[in-house]
């Protein structure tokens, strides 16, 4: 069975080594960060800093699973079709706004960066499992940067408005005209 040529081993290891320096923040940020307060205040962000962490916990949790089945897959651990069948990203829940505003920036800045990450991922997993799509794309990209090297148009302007061929002046029309009898 062919692998993917759209994604490779090295992307996968440096995602999954990306991912787990974000899993380690996560888990000192939100294991090792005590509220030591008391009142609803401090109670409301208690709650926040629970939701909001299980929330990223999860996800980077869901991101690290992904990267491994895709590590298993090039390791010959998994065929492609059980890697088609069983790893798929699953969708995120965003964070909730009115938790975020409680927490610290540094807390917000982790979240963020832990939904940016599986949005990368997950752009990821939808192109391989549409096997890739996507490559003609790359391929007018690479047309258009050997075109501008070479100094010629890589595309022709397409015209946008719909032409009817009209007849030459000097041609006949195929079809006589309509002639109206008066009575």
């Amino acid at each position: 069975m062919g692998k993917p040529t759209d994604i490779n081993e090295a992307i996968i290891e440096a995602l999954y080594s990306e991912a787990l320096v974000l899993a380690d923040e996560v888990r000192q940020v939100f294991d090792l960060n005590p509220i030591r307060e008391t009142g609803e205040a401090a109670d409301r962000v208690r709650m926040a800093l629970s939701v909001e962490g299980l929330r990223t916990t999860t996800r980077v949790m869901h991101v690290l699973a992904w990267l491994l089945n895709q590590r298993a897959y090039f390791a010959g651990e998994l065929t492609e079709f059980q890697l088609r069948r069983h790893s798929r990203l699953p969708a995120d829940r965003t964070p909730e706004q009115d938790s975020l505003a409680l927490l610290q920036p540094e807390t917000r800045a982790l979240i963020d960066e832990s939904v940016r990450l599986h949005a990368r991922i997950l752009r990821l997993d939808h192109a391989w499992q549409e096997h890739f799509d996507m490559r003609p794309a790359a391929i007018i990209r690479l047309r258009e940067r050997l075109a501008e090297k070479m100094g010629v148009a890589a595309n022709p302007p397409v015209q946008t408005q719909s032409v009817t061929p009209q007849p030459e002046p000097s041609a006949k029309p195929l079809i006589a005209p309509r002639v109206q009898l008066l009575p």
